[in-house]
């Protein structure tokens, strides 16, 4: 392969890879699923940054009048010659994205959606001046395309009957029935819903894609994408010929995400076959049908970074495209089970839940099930397994997080839970820093283990040992910043002959703190571990710098951990 080939890093405009010289993993195989196994209505629901804007290009490319065929050669599609002549180029295609519908209130939702409407229906511009539509067609058309104050303006019907019109102009027009492609189904009601007008948009895209997709004479087919596969209910009534493939079909399932095999021949066209069990461990776990997949949005991005600096490590770019609201959502609300759900998720291991895959927006808060469905359906978890509910004929599906990358996710909104809580909690605070002044072991010790007991571990069994001691090492400080915005706190700071955990230096300047974190392997161990912390501050002279400074009244902490339990010691 030539490496000149530029990566198409969130480019995901089918003909620009094509033509623009970027590489591209053939996924044209879905153009021949598609047409064999086709409904009138067809909805790829996946999570997102797994190609599925790309895919939807690619559709367009393939079957509007007009296409340049050459950007389909040496592609899988283009080995089906009669395929390709009877589908390639025959079909007026409306390609319209819904990603951009958003606002803080309706009316600027209500707006961005008009001027997307209006954008795309400018591009058929030919319409004005086509002999196959009459008069009053024209004008159908010219009140969709409308600029009022700079602006495209359309009344409330234009609005609703919009895409309906479009398919009516465009099939009289070629006198073949329109195709239609849209992107993002779900995002204005992701939005609407984050912002308190969820009903009223629901009414607007179900009127828009009821006139479209329901009993519809100039419809050829319809693909939608989303996140979600919202309430049949909801949006949806009366569409027959409605085929929703979800991320448990195995229908399509290696189209959207990479494969083994795809993510191996990436780095080894560009020499970075070495990186492809990092690459595994970051950025694969991802179940659809009956295969594995990777997400697509991270490999991209991974292996640019590699091919501009080959020691990068992994990044947690999936996570950082947009927010992570839902795993928060799932903390707040989080009981004592719950708790301990995520903490066996974090730990590798596997939870049983019921999946209900058709929910409405403003159902996710309803339940706490509910909010597993949409962290599975998102992305979030994915499925290893089925196992039957007792008394029943329905399954539970086995979940787990799929990769490290969104173990990353859970581990940062956990611990940005425990500072907010921290940061509440006033009184318990207050007690611990009062402890901490007086030496008083046994209140310390008690408030540490209540607080630990509050909170989510996000602990892997499977950790080093140093690691475990570097996280109770955080909790502290985040413990210690919280209880005293006067005292100066230091972590790692040398000091004697080496680098204490934590010092303190308390308003009081004759007073000093030095606290040494350990881990212990056993509940057993902590007494040991207590007394190996107490004598590393001593045998390196931990409280040099402290006494630098004139501070002799100083109080030394040796602090064990394991699991949700700790041990404290002092010497004064």
């Amino acid at each position: 392969m030539d490496r000149t080939l530029k990566l198409p890093v969130g480019i995901d405009n089918f003909e620009k890879i094509r033509k623009s010289g970027f590489y591209y993993i053939d996924k044209t195989r879905l153009i021949e699923q598609l047409l064999q196994n086709w409904g009138e209505v067809n909805l790829f629901t996946r999570p997102r940054r797994f190609g599925k804007t790309l895919n939807m290009s690619m559709f367009k490319s393939f079957f509007e009048i007009g296409t340049d065929k050459s950007i389909f050669d040496g592609l899988y599609i283009s080995q089906n010659t009669a395929l390709c002549n009877e589908y390639m180029g025959k079909y007026p295609v409306v390609f319209i994205s819904f990603k951009d519908v958003n606002g803080l209130t309706f009316d600027r939702a209500y707006d961005a959606l008009v001027q997307i409407i209006g954008e795309i229906a400018n591009g058929f511009s030919f319409l004005m001046n086509s002999d196959k539509l009459s008069k009053n067609e024209k004008e159908q058309y010219q009140g969709i395309i409308q600029i009022k104050d700079g602006k495209y303006h359309m009344s409330d019907g234009v609005v609703i009957s919009s895409l309906k019109v479009l398919s009516q102009l465009l099939t009289k027009h070629y006198g073949k029935n329109t195709i239609f492609i849209i992107d993002e189904y779900d995002v204005p009601l992701d939005k609407a819903f984050q912002h308190g007008y969820y009903d009223e948009m629901v009414e607007l895209i179900r009127g828009i894609l009821g006139k479209v997709l329901k009993t519809n004479d100039y419809l050829q087919f319809a693909i939608l994408t989303g996140c979600l596969r919202i309430s049949k209910e909801s949006i949806f009534t009366g569409i027959n010929n409605f085929k929703v493939l979800s991320i448990l079909d195995a229908r399509f399932d290696e189209q959207f995400g990479f494969s083994d095999d795809e993510v191996k021949n990436l780095l080894a066209d560009y020499g970075l076959a070495s990186h492809f069990e990092e690459a595994k461990e970051w950025y694969d776990g991802y179940h659809f049908g009956n295969v594995d997949v990777y997400c697509p949005w991270d490999v991209i991005n991974y292996v640019d970074n590699l091919v501009a600096n080959p020691t990068a490590r992994p990044q947690t770019y999936w996570i950082n495209s947009s927010g992570n609201s839902l795993v928060r959502r799932l903390i707040n609300i989080a009981d004592s089970t719950t708790k301990d759900e995520v903490e066996r998720l974090i730990a590798g291991e596997s939870i049983e839940k019921v999946v209900h895959l058709e929910l409405t927006y403003n159902e996710i808060d309803k339940n706490i099930d509910n909010i597993w469905s949409v962290l599975f359906t998102t992305g979030y978890l994915t499925k290893v397994g089925e196992v039957k509910l007792p008394d029943s004929e329905n399954y539970a599906l086995k979940l787990v997080i799929p990769n490290k990358e969104v173990r990353e996710v859970f581990i940062l909104q956990i611990q940005e839970w425990f500072k907010e809580v921290v940061a509440k909690d006033n009184d318990e605070i207050r007690v611990l820093s009062k402890a901490i002044l007086e030496a008083d072991t046994e209140k310390i010790q008690r408030q540490l283990n209540i607080i630990m007991d509050r909170m989510i571990s996000i602990l892997d069994t499977k950790a080093r040992d140093r690691q475990k001691e570097n996280f109770y090492h955080g909790l502290l400080l985040v413990l210690l910043r919280g209880s005293n915005p006067n005292w100066l706190i230091k972590s790692n700071r040398e000091s004697g002959d080496g680098f204490s955990d934590i010092i303190i230096k308390p308003e009081d300047p004759d007073s000093g703190i030095i606290i040494e974190v350990k881990y212990a392997t056993s509940f057993q161990g902590l007494d040991k571990s207590c007394e190996d912390a107490m004598n590393q501050i001593n045998t390196r002279r931990y409280d040099a710098v402290l006494r630098e400074e004139g501070r002799c009244n100083i109080i030394k902490y040796g602090i064990a951990f394991h699991k949700k339990r700790c041990k404290v010691v002092s010497d004064k």
